[in-house]
């Protein structure tokens, strides 16, 4: 294949066969499914503008997948700001979101921290060894090891709480 960028028609095949999955991925790791597909979409945009610098074999989901994360934080801390400033003058604080659905794998992530989630995600949903996920998020593969030790030991309750709640009717 070479070392060779990718063409505005290679980039929006890449992008037909991607987005979906990187949209699932992340709402994954965030638990808002309109907030993944906002930063997906956002981070194919910063692609775009960047394709002639991406390259077939530098594995661009993975980078799509990274900015969007970032994105997606940035996002965040910018809303967290935003109620403190508002509480701080008397306002009222961020109205709550609704709830993305009843996902019970989605839910439970909610409960770890945004590291663990996106650990987790990444191995489970995009099926990235703790090589990959090391390199992707910058974290040693020990760090890596201990998110998911963490999470997994984490979640297990929970899982297994709602498939007893399955078996059972409820």
């Amino acid at each position: 294949m070479g070392s060779t960028a990718l063409t505005a028609e290679e980039f929006e095949e890449f992008y037909a066969h991607a987005v979906r999955r990187l949209t699932g991925q992340l709402y994954v790791m965030l638990g808002d499914l309109h907030e993944a597909q906002d930063v997906v979409q956002e981070a194919f945009v910063k692609a775009w503008s960047r394709r002639g610098r991406l390259r077939r074999e530098a594995a661009p989901e993975a980078w799509i997948r990274t900015v969007a994360w970032r994105l997606a934080l940035r996002r965040r801390q910018g809303l967290f700001r935003a109620e403190r400033a508002w509480q701080r003058h008397g306002g009222p604080g961020a109205a709550e979101a609704p709830d993305p659905g009843s996902v019970v794998l989605v839910e439970a992530l909610k409960e770890l921290s945004p590291q663990q989630r996106r650990t987790v995600a990444l191995r489970y949903v995009c099926d990235l060894s703790v090589e990959q996920i090391a390199q992707e998020t910058g974290l040693s593969t020990g760090t890596v090891k201990t998110h998911l030790s963490r999470g997994r030991a984490a979640l297990a309750p929970r899982l297994r709480d709602s498939q007893t709640q399955e078996a059972h009717g409820g």
